[in-house]
This record gives C-alpha cells, structure tokens and sequence, in this order.
C-alpha cells in the first residue's frame, strides 16, 4: 500500500472511531434517565416493598416469596434496557460489517479511488439508520419501564 493510501486509511479510521465513540456517549446520554428511574424510583418502591415483607407473623417463605415479588418491576426494567441496548448494538454491528465487507471488496478489486469516502459514507449512513431505528418512549410509569429511547 503506498504511504498516501496508508495515510488516508488511518485518517478515515480514526474519523469512524471518533464518530462511534459519539455515538456511544449519545446512547448513554439517552439511556441516564431511564437507569435514574430503574436504580431510584423502582430500587426506592422495591426497598419500600421488600421492607414491608418482613412481618414477624410470616412465615420465611411468605416473606422470601414476598420479596421475590417486590423485586420483578425492577428486574423487568433491567431486562428491557439490556435487551433494547443490546438489539441496538447488534445492528450497529451488522450495518458496520456491510460497509467493511464493501470497502475490502473495492480493495480487492483495486478501486480504491473513492473506496475510503464511500467506507465513512456508509459508516454515517449506518449510524444514522441505527439511531432512527432506536425505539421511541423511553419513559417509565406505574412500575414498568415502556421501551427506551437509545
């Protein structure tokens, strides 16, 4: 590879980890608000709930059966964010070894002019798919947690 060609490859590299990073922050901006809600509102009823399960007049059952219960509004919401984090990751992944898969094949058949602008082109595209895809909502009530805006 000659050492213009090397040159603009680590440039359009770091441009695309510089983006990704940007949009790691975004998801975790987007996200900040839903775990407040899951680890204060719902761990603050959760800790009310398990609280009050401890009554001398139960039996240790009642009372693990108890908590147990107190404890799935929270466990739901933990779910659905890592479930809706990780189907926002995994087409982030798809989209970007599309765009990789078609920058080596234009490597390959030496058309390099252009290959490395259409590569960040396609990285941008697929960001912007990605984050317009991500699940609308993302506010919590009544104890569960709807579908969180990434």
């Amino acid at each position: 590879m000659n050492p213009i060609a090397a040159a603009e490859e680590r440039i359009v590299s770091e441009r695309m980890r510089r983006k990704l990073n940007e949009v790691n922050i975004e998801a975790q901006n987007q996200l900040s608000g839903i775990q407040d809600h899951v680890n204060f509102t719902l761990q603050q009823a959760y800790f009310k709930c398990a609280y009050d399960c401890f009554d001398r007049r139960r039996k240790q059952e009642e009372i693990n059966n108890c908590v147990e219960h107190c404890s799935v509004p929270v466990l739901n919401a933990n779910n659905m964010v890592e479930e809706e984090m990780a189907k926002f990751q995994e087409r982030m992944n798809r989209s970007l070894m599309v765009c990789q898969d078609r920058f080596e094949a234009a490597k390959l058949q030496q058309l390099k002019t252009g290959a490395m602008t259409d590569l960040e082109s396609c990285v941008d595209q697929a960001i912007q798919d990605s984050i317009q895809e991500r699940p609308s909502g993302g506010q919590a009530s009544k104890g569960h947690v709807k579908k969180p805006a990434l």
